[in-house]
């Protein structure tokens, strides 16, 4: 299914020379970001991966080291043939003139050996991406004391964890380095999540119009997809325009654009001219700008109602309130036909409810029909008490259990599989307020404490089996996402949760890029009526790795359609086509373009604009302004010393960062 996996050289005789990039990985996103580094940025890589199979992809025949050889001819074979068409030019064809093909090596484990035959003595930087976060850390220790200097990224998915490893690893450098500028340590060592990276993507799949949110300096960034404006309708371009979607985005049947589409494709950054002759096409637009909120959490599902309805079930609330209404009019009627006051008929009524007060034998008839009337609605009570405290009990026997899917559950997304890539997508979802269903195999999976602390319905089953889909009301969902590790079981979920209800929006997560584009054309053709989209992890988080191993930070990566679009921070300085430049004369349409200006001086700037600034939000006193300009006037000329946030491509942030690596003597 692969093709033809090309040759490539093992090269174990010949050293590396100083300043390549090593890769060390067991899945998809090792050999994704050793493309994304050879073929975007233009670097040598080194790729180490463990001999045998993919542990993912157990069927497939070829070794880790046959799908890199296959990932990487594809890639070149796509890049010559950009890079002899007509309108290529100098910075959109291949950029890696010169640059020998990737190495890879085969070993288990990344040993001290291993890492010294890689030449990490001469790396300019190493992406320790093993799915086991403990081998990672493993190794980055291991790196570290081989060479204080070497710039690192790590994936965990223990983000505490990553963040006292991250402060460790820096310290250690600073202690081989002193002196080191702030800047270079903060760069030392990045610790990313793939899961974190694609669950804001792959979460918006599972909703129309969905907005991407973008955190710098404390401040959200809304990146909201418009359809396309009506006849006579004028499209609100926002801030401004991030990009145009394909003219086949919007309807159901057409096809996702992507960097083969031709004239089809997504156009981001787009000018304003390209913006004003696009008719038929879907935006992606600067929405807002807010302040972000630290404490908010992910929210459970059930609403904020009181304790009661937690407790109670619904049925016998209402009973409850039946009794009551049916005690106040026993009262009410005592009073309009006796001359009793309002307490002591209500404490009549009381006593003949409980059976507790003598036959009412010398009194009126109208008192006599009253405490009958009384006595009935006492003989309901009972059952009432009784069903009350079966259900306490029974509540409070089930608190630490999961929960099941209510019924009349309707319009709510469908979420298979809570490894690491579904727990964050459940977080997300929960974060919008989004109604849930899990339906999970394992009942020790990563996600289920998760799913069961925030009161999100679960069904434990085999998303194969007959009834498990139907029990997660499949048949009323908005949406399916199929997020499980294994490709069959999520294309057969798909299928048959289009048996179920043909129209359902479908997302899949799917490994391998050609059996995904099978499966993509596939269910486009069978169901024109139904939105179906395939999204792979490794494609969606590549970039933001990428980024961080040329030591840029990396403030969000944004889907469009099949394309991605990166939002970093970068230091004017040592890019000659930003300094000097007004704001509108380095916009570069389909490569880059100026957000926002740090106008905060350069010793009180935050090295991290993805994190929050320090305050305490208990107290009174308001948060610190941000120090992010973004309302730019077009004129404003651009100096060495600015800090600036931009939109830009992959190969836009790739050619600036080539042009400042040029630009550095001795690299």
């Amino acid at each position: 299914m692969l093709g033809f996996v090309p040759p490539l050289p093992q090269q174990p005789g010949r050293p590396p020379s100083s300043g390549h990039m090593i890769v060390c990985g067991d899945d998809a996103l090792g050999r994704r970001l050793a493309v994304e580094l050879r073929f975007i940025y233009g670097e040598r890589v080194t790729l180490l991966l463990p001999p045998g199979r993919d542990a993912n992809s157990p069927e497939t025949p070829l070794t880790q080291r046959g799908r890199a050889a296959a990932l990487f001819g594809r890639m070149s074979a796509a890049m010559n043939r950009a890079g002899n068409g007509t309108g290529a030019t100098g910075s959109s064809g291949d950029t890696n003139a010169g640059v020998e093909a990737v190495r890879i090596m085969e070993a288990p484990e990344p040993s001290d050996d291993v890492l010294e035959e890689a030449g990490i003595d001469r790396a300019a930087a190493l992406a320790l991406v093993y799915d086991d976060d403990e081998r990672n850390i493993r190794a980055a220790l291991t790196a570290r004391r081989l060479n204080p200097r070497l710039r690192l990224v790590i994936r965990l998915y223990n983000r505490k964890l990553g963040q006292h490893l991250e402060e460790l690893l820096d310290q250690a450098a600073a202690v081989a380095m002193p002196g080191i500028d702030p800047a270079l340590l903060d760069a030392s060592t990045t610790v990313l999540s793939d899961a974190d990276t694609a669950a804001p993507a792959l979460a918006a799949t599972a909703l129309t119009g969905s907005s991407k949110i973008i955190q710098a300096e404390g401040l959200l960034l809304r990146a909201a997809e418009r359809p396309p404006p009506r006849p006579g309708e004028h499209a609100d371009p926002g801030l401004c325009t991030l990009a145009l979607l394909s003219s086949t985005a919007n309807d159901p049947a057409g096809a996702e654009g992507s960097d083969s589409s031709g004239d089809e494709a997504p156009q981001l950054l787009p000018d304003e001219r390209a913006v004003a002759d696009a008719t038929g096409r879907g935006t992606v637009v600067l929405e807002a700008i807010s302040r972000a909120d630290p404490a908010r959490p992910a929210t459970r599902m059930g609403g904020r109602g009181a304790p009661l309805a937690q407790i109670f079930s619904r049925r016998l609330r209402w009973s409850a309130l039946g009794f009551a209404l049916a005690a106040l009019a026993l009262v009410i009627a005592s009073l309009l036909t006796t001359e009793d006051t309002a307490l002591h008929s209500a404490y009549l009524t009381v006593l003949d409810l409980l059976g507790m007060n003598d036959p009412a034998e010398g009194a009126s008839p109208a008192r006599q029909i009253i405490q009958i009337l009384s006595g009935i609605a006492g003989l309901l009570l009972l059952p009432l008490l009784i069903a009350a405290v079966l259900e306490a009990f029974g509540t409070l026997r089930t608190a630490s259990s999961l929960r099941r899917p209510p019924r009349g559950l309707g319009g709510h997304v469908v979420l298979l599989g809570l490894g690491k890539i579904g727990t964050r997508v459940l977080v997300r979802l929960r974060e919008l307020d989004i109604p849930v269903v899990v339906v999970e195999e394992d009942p020790e999976a990563r996600g289920i404490p998760l799913a069961r602390s925030l009161h999100v319905p679960t069904v434990i089953g085999d998303v194969t089996q007959e009834g498990v889909l139907e029990a997660a009301k499949i048949y009323r969902a908005r949406a399916l996402l199929a997020l499980t590790s294994i490709d069959t079981t999520n294309l057969e979920a798909a299928l048959y949760a289009r048996s179920v209800k043909p129209d359902l929006r479908v997302a899949l997560r799917l490994y391998d890029d050609e059996f995904a584009t099978a499966v993509y054309r596939t269910l486009r053709t069978a169901h024109p009526q139904a939105l179906t989209r395939s999204r792979s992890v490794s494609h969606l988080a590549a970039p933001s790795f990428a980024v961080a191993m040329m030591g840029r930070q990396i403030l969000g990566a944004v889907p469009v359609e099949r394309k991605v679009m990166l939002f970093a921070a970068l230091e004017v300085a040592g890019h000659p086509q930003l300094e000097g430049h007004t704001v509108e004369q380095a916009f570069r349409a389909g490569a880059w373009r100026v957000l926002a200006i740090d106008a905060t001086p350069p010793a009180d700037r935050n090295p991290d604009l993805a994190a929050l600034p320090p305050f305490d939000p208990e107290g009174d006193a308001a948060p610190p302004p941000s120090g992010l300009v973004w309302d730019l006037h077009p004129g404003y000329v651009l100096r060495a010393q600015d800090r600036v946030v931009i939109a830009a491509t992959r190969r836009g942030l790739a050619e600036l960062l080539r042009r400042q690596r040029s630009a550095v003597p001795g690299r």
